[in-house]
């Protein structure tokens, strides 16, 4: 069992920079692959980035290719994600995901295990 604690989110401008931490309970954090989605209103919940269990492999959607970073660290249990050159595009609800899966995914249903989501908002 793995609980989830998201935090870090909050109003930006445009171009600027969040990081976004999420904090694991539960002794096998080492072992899940751990993602981030986003969810706009009015929009499906949709992949952002994820990392291994050893973080030696990440993923990332597209349009957060080169701008966003996903980190973690097995011996304090979080994972992070490093949000730069932020667009209004990205105003959205984060959720940090843990899957019991040992490769990386992008599809919400691989993942087991959510926290309860922190609010970004970046105006223009």
């Amino acid at each position: 069992q793995v609980q989830l604690v998201e935090s870090g989110g909050g109003l930006v401008q445009a171009g600027g920079s969040l990081r976004l931490s999420c904090a694991a309970s539960g002794r096998t954090f080492g072992s899940h692959t751990m993602g981030w989605f986003r969810q706009a209103p009015g929009k499906e919940r949709e992949f952002v980035a994820a990392i291994n269990w050893s973080g030696g492999s990440t993923y990332y959607a597209d349009s957060v290719k080169g701008r966003f970073t996903i980190s973690r660290d097995n011996a304090k249990n979080t994972v992070t994600l490093q949000m730069n050159s932020l667009k209004p595009e990205d105003t959205a609800v984060y959720y940090c995901a843990a899957s019991e899966y040992s490769t990386v995914d992008v599809t919400t249903k691989r993942y087991g295990y959510w926290g309860q989501g922190t609010q970004v908002t970046v105006s223009s």
